[in-house]
This record gives C-alpha cells, structure tokens and sequence, in this order.
C-alpha cells in the first residue's frame, strides 16, 4: 500500500505541475510542437510497459487495432490537448490546471449519452456540484479571458469525451489502460507530424498567413529549439510529466484500483494552483478559490461514490460465489455417498457369490 500512494503522490505533483511546465516552456517552442515532443516522448517510455501488456496477453496489433489508436489519437493530441496548450498560452496556468481537472465532469455525461451508462445519485450530484464550481471560476458576469476560458473548457470536454471512446475501445479490443494510452500516444504524434508538414506547403501557409488567428499555425516548426540548451526542460515534460505521470498513474491503478488512482485527479484543482502561485508567482482571484473549493467538494463526492460502488460490487462478486461454492461442496457430497452406496453393492454381490 506504501508503494501505491508513492505512485499516487508523484503522477499527482507530475500532473499538478503539468501545465506550469507547459506555460515555461511557452516561450521557447510552438504550441503545436510542444504537444509532438511531449507526446511522442511519453509514448516512448510507456512502451516497454505497453508491449509487457501485449505479450502477456500473447496479442499482436491488428489494423483494426490502429484504426482505434488513430481515432483516439486525433481526439486526444489533435483536439483536446491542441485546445489545451493553447488554453495556456493565453491564460493562467492554474486557471487552466483547474478548468482541465473537470473533464471527469464531460466524461460522466458522455457515458451516459453515448454507452448509455446509468448515472447513479453521487455522480449527480458531483456534476451538478462541478458545474457551479465551474460557472464560479469563468464568472460570465466578468469575463477577463472569454478566449482561454473556451478553449481550457473546450478541452476538458473534448478529453471527457476521449476517456469515454478510450474506455468503450479498450473493452472492446480487450487493451488495459497503458497500452491504450502508449498507443494512443503515437498515433496522435503521427497525425500531428502529418499536419504540421502539411503547413510548411507554400500554398497552405500562404493562406493560413491571410487569417490572423491561423497564422501561428502557417510553417509551424519541427524541431526548433530542441537543443542542449532546452534538454532538462524537455525532459521534465516529456520523461517526467507526460510518460512518467501517466506510468505511475496506471501503476497505481493496477496495484490498487480505480477509485485510489484516481485521487491524482481530485487533488490537482487545489495543488495546481498553489504551485503556480509558488512557481511562477500567479495571482489567485477571489471566485477562483471559491471555484476550486466547490469542486474538490464535488470530487470529493465522485470519490466517495466510487468506492461505495466498488464494495458493493465486490460485495455482489463474493455473493456470486458463494452459492457456486455451496453447490459445489454438496455435489462432492452426493457423489462420495453414490460412490459409498456403489462399493457396498459390489461388496455384497462378492459376498453372494461366494456363498
């Protein structure tokens, strides 16, 4: 148990300090080349545990197999964690850090409309708990940032929604959640590679160029910048943050359960914010800190909730066995009383035909 809360206790200050690193790292690198390097690095060192995995289960990947990585792949690094490095750019770093924890909020209610999954009274209530703490944070009587609000917004969604296809894949190609994310992770890189080339076309460029908001994309750079000079910085986002957070993340999850893990999600709102602060010297506003204590409120009651649910699912799977292991007992029983019966009979036909 020990071991566990270390894994939990550092994908926490990985994933609480995730977004700082992004925002320091800002100024050296192009959003979209930040999220190719650090997705591609933490494919790399989730892959020795994702082939483990494979081997186990004695599975080689299938193009039916990549069709799944492909499209959680694009959902993931292409839309959300594109709205999210943007959402950096623009915005606080803890007002992000904050917004982005919600997306298990999205994903609630993405498994209830798209697996049609029964939402049961606590989640409920942390939805509804969450969307106030929301709605408190964005303030849409004072607006100061509409842009970084929607797109931080717009990435927890997109990412609930990743979970929620990730998790109805993984069921369905039998993948655990590592080698889900790993490959996940590479296919998303790919796709990215493919875009970014495809804005060094001059055509492309040259007309991403005519629009203002697209003219960051125009010729994005590839390997601008990674260098000697960024090699520690690159390394925290990559091997520490992006593939050693999620490694320890589903290390705990598989020495625990889903529930214990899933305390990394619940303490980030309120320790990101304070390491922005600390770090990075961020101001913390009013409505801010009511929004963040609302939501733990509402993790709190997500938390809850789901250990409740997996007692009592244990609770119905050691029911299920035990009649099976009753039954089982009295069949042995029966038969050690027809084998008794049996041999007697023999006994006592011997015993005639020798009289």
């Amino acid at each position: 148990m020990r071991r566990t809360l270390l894994y939990v206790a550092f994908s926490t200050l990985m994933f609480s300090s995730m977004e700082i690193a992004l925002k320091a790292a800002g100024g050296a690198f192009n959003p979209i080349q930040l999220n190719l390097i650090r997705f591609f690095i933490g494919g790399v060192i989730l892959l020795p545990i994702a082939l483990r995995a494979l081997n186990k289960q004695q599975h080689h990947l299938t193009r039916s197999d990549w069709g799944l990585f492909f499209l959680t792949g694009f959902v993931c690094v292409i839309v959300s964690m594109t709205l999210y490095q943007l959402a950096i750019s623009v915005d606080e770093a803890s007002t992000v850090a904050v917004l982005f924890s919600c997306n298990p909020v999205f994903a609630l209610i993405f498994s209830y409309l798209i697996l049609h999954e029964r939402l049961g009274r606590a989640n409920l209530i942390a939805v509804v708990i969450s969307i106030i703490g929301l709605i408190v944070i964005v303030n849409p009587a004072h607006l100061t940032n509409p842009i970084g609000l929607s797109l931080a917004i717009g990435s927890a969604l997109t990412f609930g929604l990743y979970s929620i296809v990730s998790r109805w894949g993984s069921v369905r190609h039998h993948f655990n959640g590592i080698i889900m994310t790993c490959f996940t992770f590479f296919a998303g890189s790919f796709e990215l590679l493919l875009l970014m080339l495809l804005s060094h076309v001059p055509a492309v460029a040259g007309g991403m160029r005519q629009v203002s908001w697209l003219s960051q994309f125009a010729a994005m750079p590839i390997l601008k910048n990674v260098s000697l000079q960024y090699f520690w910085l690159l390394f925290f986002i990559g091997v520490c943050v992006t593939g050693g957070g999620f490694a320890f993340y589903f290390l705990a999850m598989e020495r625990s359960d889903v529930s214990t893990a899933s305390l990394v999600f619940f303490i980030k709102p309120g320790l990101a914010p304070i390491l922005a602060a600390l770090l990075i010297h961020e101001q913390i506003l009013t409505n801010t800190v009511i929004g963040i204590v609302i939501i733990l409120l509402g993790s709190v009651v997500t938390f809850m909730g789901n250990r409740v649910k997996s007692r009592e699912s244990q609770l119905a799977d050691q029911e299920a066995t035990v009649p099976a292991s009753e039954f089982q007992e009295e069949t042995q029983t029966a038969a050690a009383k027809l084998r008794a019966r049996a041999q007697a009979h023999v006994k006592s036909s011997s015993t005639e035909s020798t009289d």
